[in-house]
């Protein structure tokens, strides 16, 4: 089988996995309960006593011998740190409608907030920034994205266009980031902590295909070429230059809309004064 064949066959699983992680199969409350407790490795009487009940009753409640009020649903998913989206399932397994609304980005109810997320990359110019959703679909950018992306191929600029296989794919930005295998081995690691975090199959797929692309040689540059051990920057050759960039990532504090809870917004910093001399004279 062709590495060409692969990747695409990558391509349709990951695919997949996002329509079928918007509409899982149903399953009791008991089994999401236990599931989410088992990921954030707690124990039930750990669990109970950070949810302020009795070891019996939560024992009750993932056996099926009990059923949780709608109180007890929030409580619970509160102290497991379980995302709006996944709400929604456990509210709707326990019998209750859903409590928090589910939007595109471009929905008009979500006007405060896309401004708000518009505002924030434009005024991050003359440094790149952009925003993507729970799969790492970048749904804004500010003006100065696209110049670091000519020369990407076509179809991996085509919408929805994904950050990650977009960083690492062969005919994308991976040959000209000069500290690729550092800059990768971070990405992976961060795609894993938020599998861990969240248990989705379209992650899973994702991280599966960008393990498969080949792995570079060795690094242009000293690993943290930055001149800083305190972070990984991604040094990469643009069309302005040899650029070295630090990442840090933004979100909504208080979302009551599973879209704004999943967004992230990527912003990047310049990392020496070459970086930061060749971005402000972007016009």
């Amino acid at each position: 089988m062709t590495y060409e064949v692969m990747e695409r066959r990558q391509r349709v699983r990951y695919r997949e996995a996002m329509h079928s992680s918007v509409t899982p199969t149903p399953l009791p409350i008991g089994t999401l309960l236990r599931d989410w407790r088992l990921r954030r490795r707690l124990s039930q009487l750990d669990l109970a006593g950070e949810a302020e009940v009795s070891t019996r009753h939560l024992s009750y409640l993932e056996t099926g011998r009990a059923e949780p009020s709608r109180e007890m649903v929030l409580r619970l998913a509160d102290r497991l740190d379980v995302p709006l989206r996944e709400r929604n399932r456990w509210l709707a397994a326990a019998g209750f409608a859903p409590m928090f609304a589910e939007r595109r980005f471009d929905d008009p109810a979500l006007a405060a907030g896309r401004a708000a997320v518009e505002m924030v990359l434009k005024a991050h110019e003359p440094w790149p920034a952009l925003a993507v959703d729970r799969h790492w679909a970048m749904v804004a950018h500010n003006a100065v994205v696209p110049r670091l992306l000519e020369g990407c191929a076509a179809e991996l600029l085509q919408p929805p266009v994904n950050v990650l296989r977009l960083s690492l794919h062969p005919e994308g930005l991976a040959p000209r980031i000069a500290n690729l295998r550092e800059w990768r081995a971070h990405l992976l690691s961060r795609l894993d902590r938020q599998i861990t975090a969240s248990g989705d199959a379209a992650l899973e797929a994702l991280h599966e295909e960008l393990s498969r692309y080949p792995q570079p040689d060795a690094d242009r540059v000293a690993a943290h070429g930055s001149g800083s051990d305190l972070v990984v920057p991604l040094v990469i050759d643009s069309p302005l230059g040899r650029l070295s960039l630090i990442s840090t990532t933004t979100v909504f504090g208080t979302p009551n809309d599973v879209l704004l809870s999943e967004l992230a917004l990527e912003t990047f910093l310049p990392a020496d004064a070459a970086t930061q001399a060749a971005l402000r004279g972007v016009g």
